[in-house]
């Protein structure tokens, strides 16, 4: 790390401002992601940048399809939590257990907490920028500390604000930030929605709940009576999900059922609906495995259970099977651009050593032939069939990359990347149709085999864990 953010600030952050008069943030797609962008725009702003435009980040392939942003030009971009950085940001802020691909990143501040926001307004800026309150709530909902506070999912999950006049008016701010919350989640995949949010909310979440009002008018909406008659329609749904089964505590779940209605899905639906379960996981058709503890639990089945290490422990069972199983850079060059649009950066040179160096080192590749580069710098769309030949005779092995895309921690882990298994050399010709009679795509297969597995070393660490206690 080369200018190190100190509890004063940015360090340099003069000189910063003296190579870059202006600045566009990049931000992760939730309440964590957009407070910490509102709150780095009022820094950036008070140290004289000029910050001229707004970009959601996800992981998967959205995280390769954001616009390109040329870091030798008069705008400095910034990229704030999220846990995959790339070369191109000058400045990149976050909170997670792990980041890949921040190296060459200017200005870095890896600070574990339990927001990003918390970082910037309290420790970054040398005065407080959200008030106290707001970033309590906002640390409460992104690391789901709920049963701190006695929280149950109905208030977690709620659309509807109501005055309880037996609680105190900071209690009853608490909750209405967890209505803001979902309102926020109900539309974030809406174009500009989020966006919108950063650039025109001061640092607070009354300033956010009034952007939220004005964009819902503006696009015409559902209302938060009609969002919350959708959520309790998906509770209902949810409740017989045939992909489901719950035993020893244990909720196992491919799917998220149909999320069709505005407002409908919430990833805390299966404890709303199996109050007493310890742990959760999530099989995703896009080839993502979650586990998790449930966050409403005072005292669960297993204490100081690290899902983290038995995510390992299961993947562990594969390991020399996911060694010898390699995927050409052809692969995962189409796959991570599959939403990348002529605008967008793409999964580049340097992004491939940022995230597969290390696996590519112990191949005894050292530096990548300068063909090799040339290509992965250009668009997989743009790419001959003789350049894809050259991308397919390199390859990272299919341990490498889940190891690099997965994390999390002791009450929540991701085992990801799997999407790039068993998939073609090259892009799919025509449209995707759905077939319901075709059978799972290889990555689905090995998703639901973890997840089984995953189940079934939680069934047997909860067994003894009862023997222990008697």
């Amino acid at each position: 790390m080369k200018n190190l953010i100190k509890e004063s600030g940015i360090r340099d952050i003069k000189a910063l401002r003296k190579r870059y008069p202006k600045a566009k943030i990049y931000f992760h797609q939730d309440l964590d992601g957009v407070t910490t962008a509102i709150a780095m725009k009022r820094y950036l702003e008070n140290n004289g940048f000029d910050v001229v435009d707004y970009e959601v980040i996800q992981y998967g392939d959205k995280e390769f399809a954001i616009k390109k942003q040329d870091a030798e030009g008069d705008v400095m971009p910034v990229l704030v939590d999220f846990a995959h950085g790339k070369p191109m940001f000058v400045i990149h802020t976050d909170h997670h257990d792990r980041q890949a691909g921040a190296e060459d990143t200017k200005s870095t501040n890896f600070r574990g907490a339990r927001s990003n926001v918390e970082t910037i307004s309290q420790i970054i800026s040398p005065k407080e920028l959200f008030p106290a309150s707001d970033i309590k709530l906002i640390s409460t909902v992104d690391s789901a500390d709920f049963a701190k506070y006695k929280l149950t999912p109905e208030q977690v999950v709620n659309y509807l604000w109501r005055l309880d006049k037996e609680k105190s008016l900071q209690d009853n701010k608490f909750l209405l930030g967890f209505v803001i919350n979902k309102l926020l989640l109900a539309f974030k995949n809406k174009p500009n929605f989020l966006e919108y949010l950063v650039a025109n909310s001061e640092p607070s979440l009354l300033s956010i709940l009034k952007s939220i009002k004005e964009k819902m008018a503006d696009m015409g909406s559902p209302s938060p009576a009609q969002l919350q008659r959708n959520r309790d329609d998906y509770f209902k749904q949810m409740e017989n999900y045939p992909e489901k089964k719950y035993e020893d505590g244990i909720i196992m779940q491919y799917g998220g059922g149909s999320m069709m209605k505005p407002g409908s899905y919430d990833r805390y639906t299966p404890f709303k609906n199996q109050p007493d379960a310890d742990f959760l996981i999530m099989m995703w058709p896009m080839g993502l495995v979650q586990a998790s503890c449930n966050p409403f639990k005072e005292s669960r089945e297993l204490k100081g259970v690290n899902l983290g290490d038995i995510a390992q422990e299961v993947l562990t069972k594969y390991e020399a099977q996911l060694k010898d199983r390699f995927v050409p850079l052809s692969t995962i060059k189409w796959i991570s651009e599959d939403k990348a649009t002529p605008d967008s950066v793409g999964f580049t040179a340097k992004d491939l050593k940022a995230l597969y160096g290390k696996a590519l080192e112990a191949q005894g590749i050292e530096e990548l032939e300068d063909e090799v580069t040339d290509i992965m710098n250009k668009p997989a769309a743009q790419l001959t069939e003789e350049e894809f030949q050259v991308l397919d005779k390199v390859a990272i092995s299919a341990w490498d990359i889940i190891q690099a895309n997965s994390g999390g921690h002791k009450c929540i882990t991701n085992i990801s990347g799997l999407n790039y298994f068993g998939r073609s050399k090259r892009k799919p010709q025509g449209p995707y149709r759905y077939d319901p009679d075709k059978d799972d795509a290889p990555f689905v297969k090995f998703a639901k085999m973890l997840g089984r597995d995953l189940f079934a070393k939680l069934k047997e660490k909860i067994a003894e864990s009862k023997e222990d206690n008697g």
